[in-house]
């Protein structure tokens, strides 16, 4: 039964790896490895899926638990109503605005990019993107330009802001829960200065990164004004963001409640679509057809497969190898486990890790007699930024990418890492060195 655990581990690295090297058949090897972990999970009931013995458990329990059906329902509803978003116009008279408002075109794009990360403080991740990203795309267009850079910039921007408060992000959500913190802890604790303005010197960090890649659109670049063709997609779009911000405040949601929520908008934003602006059921369906439902289905694949190797104990038996090695050295360990965090979350999911990590970080802190919050704050910035090193390691990614790939620009995995990589190094060191500031 324990040799389970490392076939799991092997799928897992091939699937990866082949993601990799195909991008383009990314679907077929998840949905492939997330049935190898299901199978073997029937085979031998009880070996990966401690909690249950019965055979058909595997099955059940991946697509009843594994699979995040509250993300892919905001995922869809915002696709919809971002598409609803894009047709309006709306999008592309903000675009007008920034461009004329802004001293240089490459200016523009940083303060759209900013404002992604802004409202990425109260909005799940992947709905910013989703919010944000029609608005890129209109001004790319404009400037006639590749909009592959905007994509990633939008990802990562919301990646990065997700975990400035306790609403942001999941991550902020469950470390909260064990450092018993509450929503104001995140701007002020014991006395200091908290996570929430450590991100922010990542912000700036993301900002002048930006800044230097877009420099060279100077000109302010003159455009035309579109007319508006309704403004009701603009208040689903205001409504989503709002929503989804007060979800976040209730204690104890119902589960799916965000999901239903997003789900309910994206179905009144096609009855819309369909009736008051009188298309035709053809042109209905081409507008839902046209939604990204390749990326649904990698993260299907993706939840299953992730889940698996959390369940196995994998990530247990790594956080226990890491606390062995600090050889008591505050700054070894400090460094350790924000490195680990950046290269462990650029590839699994940092839900489960920062599940398995966050007492194996306080442990090791309480031990050194030191701010727990040095390695709490320093697991939960890499953990976070670290999902943008690689195209898969944030659902925000994975979903910009595909966004890309529909218009054309298929992005693979050195390119994103080009770019992404290089932002997460930045980024993750200017809040790395706040952080040991105010709390080492």
């Amino acid at each position: 039964m324990e040799n389970i655990k490392w076939i799991v581990l092997a799928i897992a690295v091939a699937m990866y790896a082949l993601v990799i090297a195909k991008q383009e058949k990314k679907v077929i090897f998840t949905t492939v490895a997330a049935i190898l972990v299901i199978i073997l999970g029937i085979a031998f009931p009880g070996a990966i899926f401690t909690t249950g013995s019965e055979r058909l458990y595997a099955l059940t329990h991946a697509f009843s638990s594994l699979v995040n059906w509250n993300v892919l329902m905001i995922y869809v509803g915002s696709m919809t109503v971002a598409a609803l978003f894009l047709y309006s116009k709306v999008p592309a008279k903000i675009a007008d605005w920034i461009v004329r408002v802004s001293p240089s075109t490459g200016i523009a794009i940083v303060l759209i990019l900013a404002m992604t990360g802004i409202i990425s403080i109260f909005v799940e991740n992947v709905a910013t993107v989703l919010v944000m990203a029609p608005i890129a795309l209109s001004l790319c267009k404009k400037l006639k330009m590749n909009p592959t850079m905007f994509m990633v910039g939008l990802a990562v921007m919301s990646n990065l802001e997700g975990t400035a408060t306790l609403v942001g992000d999941p991550p902020s959500m469950i470390f909260a829960s064990y450092a018993g913190y509450t929503f104001n802890d995140f701007f002020i604790h014991s006395g200091k200065l908290s996570i929430f303005f450590v991100v922010q010197t990542g912000l700036l960090a993301g900002c002048l990164f930006f800044y230097a890649v877009f420099r060279k659109l100077r000109d302010k670049t003159e455009v035309e004004g579109e007319p508006v063709i309704s403004v009701v997609p603009a208040i689903l779009l205001l409504g989503l963001i709002f929503g989804l911000a007060a979800i976040s405040f209730i204690p104890n949601e119902i589960p799916f409640l965000s999901g239903s929520f997003v789900m309910a908008l994206g179905i009144f934003g096609i009855l819309w679509y369909l009736l008051s602006q009188k298309k035709t059921g053809g042109e209905t369906w081409e507008l839902i057809k046209g939604l990204d439902w390749e990326t649904i289905a990698f993260l299907i694949g993706i939840f299953v497969v992730v889940g698996a190797i959390s369940e196995t104990g994998l990530l247990k038996d790594f956080a226990d190898f890491l606390s062995k090695i600090t050889g008591g050295s505050k700054l070894a360990g400090f460094v350790l486990v924000l490195l680990v965090s950046i290269l462990i979350s650029g590839f699994v999911d940092n839900v489960p890790y920062i599940i398995v990590m966050l007492p194996v970080a306080g442990n090791m802190a309480s031990s050194m007699g030191i701010n727990p919050e040095l390695y709490l704050f320093a697991l939960l910035i890499g953990s976070c930024l670290g999902g943008n090193l690689t195209p898969f390691g944030a659902s925000a990614n994975v979903v910009a990418m595909g966004i890309v790939k529909k218009e054309g620009y298929p992005m693979n995995f050195g390119k994103w890492l080009k770019l992404g990589g290089t932002f997460t190094l930045i980024t993750t060191a200017a809040a790395a060195i706040v952080l040991w500031i105010l709390w080492a």
